[in-house]
């Protein structure tokens, strides 16, 4: 059953657009509850109806348990060090127009502007000042930031950065691209597919886009030796919990070495901008479950939780995440990227504000990890 649904009237055009659904099923029993745990502490799946009781019939006790064993979960597979990776968002151009992001090329409000090479060195330069092992590179399909360029940037930071990690998160490619950004010293490669269902990745995006080419884009990644990351918005607009459903179905046959979960936070002046945002208590409960089924895999505290919660990062690391990411990006275009409203980016959200990080994370018995962070097994110079 889906509930709440909203009419906007936008022009001429009428938009329907549906809160994140509730859905009414008994609680789980504790025998019940335990049972299916310990599923997934021997390393296996629940299956379909096994995900949706942990999914949808939780009741605070249980969630509250199910967070604690899974910080635990993460604490032993990587103690209580929390990595962290500078990004550096080097495009606020995209070709695409997804209904939900503030980048969409439609968008004519939006602030544009991209990065030189130079621009992104500085900034890893910075980052490798401060401690971080790892730069992400993360910014729309810019077709002046074509695959030549970044070839050569890739090369650039591997030259002189060549014991630190390099991730990108510059959308779809063809396989020969993703190849010859790998052979030029690229290690990581972060590549949300939004939604496995088709129907709801419609509901998201134009026609000209399609979900089965970003799931294939993600096994190719995964195929040439990239440690790949996956992941969802969580109360995206339209989005049901059969939706998540067949996330995880996805999740579990991918077995992303980074699994990224945020939730859906609106953009001004997109279809979706008066949608409402999605819930950080559920999008804490996927980190936990996701945390149980893949042990050992990288998880951010996404800087959509700290958006919608100013202990959202916090809550994250508490429910299992392993990864922040604070902001490298020149200070004169934080802003400019934005996805969707209000985008954390400052404070503790940023790179020079590690100090204040590392004070709000020893409050909760953490500290900040230094180094490239990989995901196990996957460190210098190994193949997937």
């Amino acid at each position: 059953m889906i509930i709440g649904q909203i009419y906007e009237k936008k022009g001429n055009l009428l938009y329907l657009c549906v809160n994140f659904m509730t859905e009414c099923f008994n609680n789980i029993s504790e025998s019940g509850f335990s049972a299916l745990l310990d599923v997934l502490l021997a390393g296996k799946s629940p299956g379909r109806e096994g995900w949706r009781l942990l999914l949808a019939g939780l009741d605070d006790g249980q969630d509250e348990s199910l967070r604690t064993l899974a910080a635990e979960a993460a604490r032993k597979h990587f103690g209580n060090g929390i990595f962290i990776r500078g990004l550096v968002e080097i495009s606020s151009w995209c070709r695409n127009n997804c209904y939900y992001c503030g980048l969409r090329r439609s968008n004519r409000f939006a602030s544009r502007y991209r990065l030189s090479q130079e621009q992104i060195l500085d900034c890893c330069r910075e980052g490798a000042r401060l401690g971080f092992g790892t730069f992400v590179l993360q910014g729309g399909e810019d077709g002046e930031q074509d695959e030549d360029w970044i070839e050569e940037l890739v090369g650039k930071l591997r030259a002189e950065f060549p014991g630190h990690a390099i991730t990108l998160s510059v959308g779809e490619r063809d396989g020969e691209v993703y190849r010859r950004w790998r052979d030029a010293g690229a290690d990581r490669y972060l590549l949300r597919h939004e939604t496995r269902n088709e129907a709801h990745y419609a509901r998201l995006h134009p026609r000209e886009m399609d979900g089965a080419r970003r799931r294939e884009c993600l096994r190719t990644l995964k195929a040439l030796g990239y440690q790949t990351g996956a992941g969802m918005m969580v109360g995206s607009p339209g989005q049901t919990w059969d939706c998540l459903l067949d996330d995880i179905a996805f999740l579990e046959e991918l077995e992303p070495e980074m699994i990224g979960m945020g939730p859906f936070v609106p953009a001004a002046h997109t279809p979706f901008a008066r949608h409402s945002a999605g819930s950080v208590s559920l999008t804490l409960r996927l980190i936990a479950l996701m945390r149980l089924r893949f042990p050992e895999a990288l998880i951010p505290a996404t800087t959509a939780l700290a958006t919608l919660d100013a202990h959202g990062r916090e809550a994250g690391i508490l429910a299992g995440a392993n990864v922040v990411m604070p902001n490298l990006s020149p200070l004169a275009v934080r802003g400019q990227y934005s996805i969707y409203d209000h985008k954390a980016s400052g404070g503790s959200e940023a790179a020079e504000g590690l100090g204040r990080l590392e004070q709000d994370l020893k409050k909760i018995g953490y500290h900040i990890s230094y180094g490239r962070g990989d995901s196990p097994g996957h460190g210098v110079g190994k193949q997937l």
